[in-house]
């Protein structure tokens, strides 16, 4: 036992002297707590020049950390072992992490260029009078597909494909929310649907999808639909833009049905120790130009209606990528449905990708 206190003293020692050298250094090069803003973001998330101008504008110091899923960073920013000014969660995260407490009201006086943010992606049901967040980039959920391989056709609505031409030729996105929520946009239901029949008459629906799937992945979808393994796949505008940067025979479509309006959003942890500059550092992400650079970088959809004068029109007239409010109108953005009814959406997702089995 006295060997483990032993062991576990030095542990401790060790970790605080790391700790201590960490904070020695960082003072000594100038970055003390009001001028070092930590950044927890997904990857390649942001133009490094930006982080770069932002710095040189401020003088402070951005540490910059990545995550890959909503799930880790929650886990993360919950366990307040990291101190985050900044985070870019997805709107279904920041229900559950205001619920969680985890979040720190925005100052919207302190943010000027909120203002050059487009009103149909603000006030939204995740986040009413966006008093936590700000949206960053935002986009749909569609179809990514090759004419080519369909022999010249296209693809207009959810229930194109069930039809028996496409069989073994659809990659679909490991998402529960998304492919019930294909299932149920199929039938003319809500995402966000919670009756019991509904729901299990889109799952079944989606069983019978089964015969067209080649296979239900993650991030291998760009590749092998790039790749032309398959002649479509389900997926986020973001990650169709990036598929079909790769192979021009692509083209993508948000379905007639309607689909999901996505949004990752800026937000303060409950745990930052530069609210300052995390307010600071929103507001220079809102200044049209500087949007606009992020975009045109990341190549996804800005919610910054003045950006949009600052892009290439091609980029800004496409309207796979910025949707008419036409289209928009039949867009839903996913609702917190609660734990108990977001275990049942899994389950549900779970039994399909069985079946298929």
């Amino acid at each position: 036992m006295s060997k483990i206190v032993r062991l576990f003293s030095l542990i401790f020692i060790i970790s605080f002297a790391l700790m201590y050298l960490t904070s020695h250094m960082n003072t000594s090069q100038g970055y003390k707590s009001g001028n070092v803003l930590s950044i927890y973001n997904w990857g390649d998330y942001i133009d490094p020049d930006l982080i770069k101008k932002f710095e040189k504008e401020t003088g402070m110091k951005v540490i910059y950390e990545t995550f890959d899923s909503n799930e880790a960073m929650m886990t993360k920013v919950s366990q307040g072992g990291n101190s985050y000014d900044i985070s870019v969660p997805s709107e279904y995260a920041i229900s559950k992490m205001k619920e969680e407490e985890l979040l720190l009201p925005l100052d919207h006086s302190k943010l000027p260029n909120l203002q050059y943010i487009d009103k149909r992606f603000m006030d939204l049901s995740f986040d009413p009078n966006n008093q936590y967040s700000i949206p960053y980039f935002w986009g749909t959920v569609g179809i990514v597909y090759n004419p080519k391989m369909l022999g010249g056709k296209k693809i207009t609505s959810w229930n194109d494909l069930w039809n028996t031409d496409l069989k073994n030729q659809i990659f679909l996105v490991d998402g529960a929310r998304e492919i019930i929520g294909m299932g149920l946009n199929s039938l003319h239901y809500s995402l966000n649907e919670t009756s019991e029949e509904r729901l299990l008459e889109a799952k079944n629906k989606l069983d019978k999808l089964t015969p067209n799937v080649k296979a239900i992945i993650g991030d291998e979808i760009k590749l092998l639909v790039a790749n032309e393994e398959a002649a479509i796949g389900v997926t986020w505008s973001g990650e169709a833009a990036d598929i079909m940067s790769e192979n021009e025979d692509l083209d993508y479509v948000v379905p007639e049905e309607g689909s999901n309006l996505w949004f990752d959003n800026m937000v303060i942890p409950k745990s930052a120790q530069n609210i300052e500059g995390a307010h600071k550092f929103i507001n220079f992400m809102l200044d049209p130009e500087n949007a606009a650079q992020n975009a045109e970088y990341i190549g996804y959809s800005t919610p910054n209606e003045k950006a949009l004068e600052y892009m290439p029109e091609d980029m800004t007239s496409d309207e796979r990528f910025y949707p008419s409010p036409e289209l928009t109108e039949r867009l839903e953005v996913y609702d917190n449905l609660g734990k108990k009814m977001l275990a049942h959406y899994n389950d549900l997702f779970l039994e399909f990708k069985m079946y298929r089995k």
